[in-house]
């Protein structure tokens, strides 16, 4: 063990996860034959390619879409897809473009139709469902939340937009229904990233919404890089911020504002992430909020309506040198198995990602230099992330998509417009605290560069195993497909109500029997089913606990959000299983 306090700097992958390892007591990956991820999105019919409406003025919205969701809007058991597509800014023609665009410029719903044949083998199908679902998205479209808002068991969609956020109602066959006004949830700001969330326990998802800045198109600012005198886009601090929208669930179609009464408008920065967890272990949904430029916000749950900000106290408020930086996508997950939600979140070149591990209470130590995850991220601007189990061993990885803002002078020079392209990013949790790197083993997809942004995570072939969607600015859809995950054991599960509705923020325990010195011992992973996080997207919210070799487990337990808890033991590997409220024990 002194060793492995001790731990030098290892350059060579093979060496630093076989290290890793050694030190935690787990396994180490072993060679995989052929790539992590591949790239199936043209061949599966997900042909969509963004279109941002650039016209060589640098306006500011430009470099923010698309985010994606992930979401079962069928009832079919297979993950769908939504990808956001906005209209011309400022009432400008397509014509203005640089670029020729799509025609129509409308945002697209994908219908999964997966094949599975009784050997196991699959065929990925996706259907343009655009038109016959009835999903009429107005202004500048941003990005998506999910969730049934109205319990009636049918997943409903909320495009988060520059001019007009919308919500639209899941009407159970197949289409939606523009319900904005009736549910009195627009909102002319900026805004990004949302979130279903039942906050106040009642069984009813109430909504939050984080706004970005103050923008009018007619009101411009011209910027210029830092070097010369040449104009590229924006950066944030040069708008002025606006405060994020908490809308609570009135249970019969409509929504209150309630920002102001819960507290969280007294504070606020330009938000781009939102996630919601309970981080300091009482029971009740917390929320936090990821800003670009600014201190974050922890708003913890008072449990009766109201938040107070402890981020500063918390430690998740800036970065590890006291400075606020340029957060983007966000996620909540215990990737150390002990049990409380940990936070990644992604920044700006040249700061670095940052890793805040809980102490259980709700406060943190920011971990990013000590991970091994600040140097290697230093190169990229992060947008779409997530804690994802990638191979199956039990451990959250992270994956994260990546895409400048502003340009590098020489491509100003070259007078190019948009060379802001990144590849992505791949790290392994080495079960010891530590991540490795790995993006180049898994797969070419990962290294073709994209202005990358909005990230979904799900099991979308229904193989066991967490596939991804990225969406990119002015760029194609992908879809990586997990090819490694599968060949480990796992156990799939959906918690739900009576009413068939998903219910996120549920707490999932799976308790699988390890070996000991003294004997077989139990362990328990913890998952939260939740659609939320990322940057302006919405994941599965199905819970997916990879098992490693283990071919059984001993049970799971679910905490449900409003305090209770049931526990079920039989429960099978290798498939899904739905665990519906008040069946358990």
């Amino acid at each position: 063990m002194a060793a492995c306090a001790r731990r030098a700097p290892v350059v060579h992958l093979t060496l630093a996860l076989a290290a890793a390892a050694a030190c935690s007591g787990r396994p180490a990956p072993g060679a995989v034959e052929g790539p992590w991820f591949t790239d199936q999105a043209r061949e599966s019919g997900l042909d969509f390619v963004h279109f941002n409406g650039m016209t060589g003025d640098f306006s500011f919205p430009e470099v923010m879409p698309p985010g994606v969701a992930l979401f079962d809007y069928d009832d079919d058991g297979d993950l769908d897809v939504f990808v956001a597509q906005g209209q011309m800014l400022g009432g400008r023609a397509p014509g203005d473009a640089l670029r020729r665009p799509p025609s129509p410029l409308v945002s697209r719903l994908y219908r999964n139709d997966l094949e599975v044949r009784a050997d196991g083998t699959r065929t990925l199908r996706f259907t343009d469902v655009t038109t016959a679902s009835r999903l009429l998205i107005r202004g500048y479209a941003m990005g998506a939340a999910t969730g049934d808002f109205n319990n009636d068991g049918c997943v409903d969609l909320y495009v988060t937009n520059l001019e007009r956020s919308q919500l639209f109602r899941n009407n159970c066959d197949g289409t939606f229904t523009d319900f904005t006004q009736e549910s009195r949830t627009e909102d002319r700001a900026w805004s990004i990233s949302a979130a279903f969330v039942d906050y106040d326990r009642d069984g009813w998802l109430d909504l939050l919404v984080g706004n970005y800045v103050r923008y009018d198109v007619n009101e411009e600012k011209p910027c210029l890089h830092s070097i010369g005198s040449l104009r590229d886009y924006c950066p944030p601090s040069v708008f002025r911020p606006q405060p994020g929208r908490l809308y609570h669930n009135n249970r019969n179609g409509t929504f209150s504002d309630v920002t102001a009464p819960s507290g969280i408008a007294r504070e606020f920065g330009p938000a781009l992430g939102v996630s919601t967890a309970d981080f300091n272990n009482d029971g009740w949904i917390d929320l936090y909020v990821a800003n670009d430029g600014a201190p974050n916000q922890l708003w913890i749950n008072r449990h009766d309506g109201t938040f107070t900000n402890t981020a500063l106290l918390a430690g998740v408020a800036l970065g590890a040198d006291g400075e606020a930086k340029g957060s983007m996508g966000v996620d909540a997950g215990d990737f150390d198995h002990d049990g409380d939600e940990d936070l990644f979140i992604t920044e700006l070149a040249r700061e670095g990602h940052n890793l805040y591990v809980n102490d259980g209470s709700g406060v943190f130590e920011e971990r990013g230099a000590a991970a091994g995850i600040r140097l290697p991220s230093l190169p990229y601007t992060g947008f779409g992330a997530a804690w994802v189990d990638v191979d199956n061993d039990g451990w959250l990885d992270i994956l994260t998509v990546n895409g400048a803002v502003r340009h590098t002078a020489d491509a100003l020079t070259r007078k190019e417009t948009f060379s802001l392209q990144q590849p992505k990013q791949l790290f392994r949790n080495a079960g010891n605290g530590r991540f490795v790197d790995v993006t180049g083993q898994a797969g070419a997809v990962l290294k073709v560069p994209d202005v990358s942004r909005g990230a979904a995570f799900g099991d979308i072939d229904n193989d066991g195993d967490a596939d991804v969607v990225v969406a990119n600015d002015s760029g194609p859809l992908r879809l990586l497909i997990n090819e490694v995950g599968s060949r480990r054991h796992w156990i799939g599960l959906r918690v739900s109500g009576h009413d068939r509705r998903d219910i996120v923020g549920a707490r999932v325990g799976v308790v699988r029997s390890v070996s000991t010195s003294r004997g077989a011992a139990g362990h328990t992973i913890w998952r939260r089913a939740r659609a939320d996080g990322s940057y302006g997207s919405a994941n599965d919210p199905r819970v997916l606990v990879g098992l490693g070799d283990i071919a059984s487990i001993d049970k799971v337990r679910v905490e449900w959000p409003d305090g209770r808890a049931e526990e079920w033991t039989g429960v099978p590997v290798d498939r899904y299983t739905t665990l519906r409220k008040g069946t358990g024990q």
